[in-house]
């Protein structure tokens, strides 16, 4: 009789996560993590902020591994392009196929790129993204004192790339399609107050204007908006959102439109139904969150790999034993999304889903706006997220509280 096999598609933090908990929950197989990146999984937050304002260093920034996990095989730069669901098996970009007992899919999302025309889109042409570790280096690199750095994009990575700037001296512009700066997270009041405080230190805003074109033929020169104005720029960093990694599920009848969409278990439904054997981990997730109502979301929050990990492995570990598997699957499940941001000595810190809230829902709660602050933000008469800018103590009492459950 054969032994088990475990396959997970995608080396980061999801995949340790689940790696880690198969172990816990009492699998003992085989497990093969195979990772398109030559790096052991790694913390990617600090790529935007910390890391890129210092030195950009792989053993600064892998994970520990747990003993338990150190039996796992780590197929490093390789990269699985398509699955067969039906046949047990998936396939590598070198052609060869693996088979398996249960698939966790964790292969999370790339940065997207804007659609103009312009330079080729790499980092040698000046166009840079921030999303792995590569990505990083070559943009700290280009990050000298006084050069031009335009960043399309006020999004988490758009701002924080944008202070860690200027921290090092660059002259930053900054575009984008929405009104204020994290608007989607932060609303409209904090939005128009982070825009403040980077104007403070130098930033210069355009937004809710379009890109027409980035300038420049093999090298970038600037960045022509759709209003006419021309940005010069020795350095363009496209900020403007991601795309799912959902490939090598395409053709199988899965809900591919936002992520992969699952189950409370984390199973991909299929014509409604789960199918069994199978995890959707990480950024790619698109699962419900009873903690929030009835719908089911997919979030690029930090936390969000690691807590679906742990479920997916507990879940495949009762799948593959035989035994306790259908009261694993109706265990409740539940994320509190959190994230931080540090933008120059203010840290912002989140928990929840702020982006739910209803217009005109956001209260502050404590401080002052221009100064530290706990906002809170409502969808009905649910807390439905918090922010702080500063106060990082008093914004954990609201943590607890936020949610319809809560």
């Amino acid at each position: 009789m054969r032994s088990q096999r475990v396959v997970i598609a995608g080396a980061g933090l999801g995949g340790l996560r689940a790696a880690e908990a198969l172990r816990a929950s009492g699998y003992a197989a085989e497990v093969i993590v195979v990772g398109d990146e030559p790096w052991a999984p790694y913390n990617r937050p600090p790529l935007s902020k910390g890391a890129l304002g210092s030195r950009v260093d792989h053993a600064r920034l892998a994970f520990r591994i747990r003993g338990t996990a150190a039996d796992v095989t780590w197929r490093l730069g390789e990269a699985v392009l398509q699955a067969d669901i039906e046949g047990g098996k998936v396939f590598l970009n070198g052609g060869e196929a693996l088979r398996y007992d249960a698939l966790v899919v964790a292969t999370g999302v790339s940065a997207r790129r804007l659609p103009v025309p312009g330079p080729p889109p790499v980092a040698a042409s000046g166009r840079h993204v921030v999303r792995t570790l590569e990505d990083a280096a070559a943009l700290r690199a280009a990050l000298r004192p006084s050069a031009s750095v335009v960043v399309l994009g006020a999004g988490f990575i758009g701002c924080e790339v944008a202070a860690t700037a200027r921290a090092l001296g660059c002259e930053v512009r900054c575009v984008a399609l929405d009104p204020f700066p994290m608007v989607r997270p932060l609303g409209t009041e904090l939005g128009a107050e982070l825009r403040r405080r980077h104007e403070a230190r130098g930033v210069v805003f355009h937004l809710g204007v379009r890109v027409s074109r980035i300038l420049g033929e093999s090298r970038v020169t600037g960045v022509e908006l759709a209003d006419g104005t021309e940005l010069a720029a020795d350095v363009v960093v496209e900020a403007v959102g991601s795309r799912c990694n959902t490939g090598l599920l395409a053709g199988h009848g899965f809900d591919l439109t936002d992520g992969v969409l699952a189950d409370a278990a984390l199973r991909p439904l299929h014509d409604g139904s789960p199918v069994d054997g199978v995890a959707i981990v990480g950024d790619v997730a698109r699962f419900p969150n009873p903690r929030f109502g009835d719908a089911a979301w997919r979030v690029e929050h930090w936390n969000v790999p690691a807590d679906t990990g742990r479920r997916a492995g507990k879940v495949l570990a009762a799948f593959l034993a035989g035994t306790g598997y259908e009261q694993t699957v109706r265990q409740p499940f539940e994320v509190l999304p959190s994230f931080w941001s540090d933008q120059y000595e203010m840290r912002l810190q989140s928990f929840g889903m702020p982006g739910l809230a209803d217009a005109g829902g956001i209260r502050l709660m404590e401080g002052d706006l221009s100064g530290e602050c706990v906002a809170g933000y409502y969808r009905g008469p649910d807390l439905v997220g918090v922010v702080a800018i500063g106060m990082t103590r008093a914004v954990m009492a609201y943590r607890d509280r936020v949610g319809r459950a809560a």
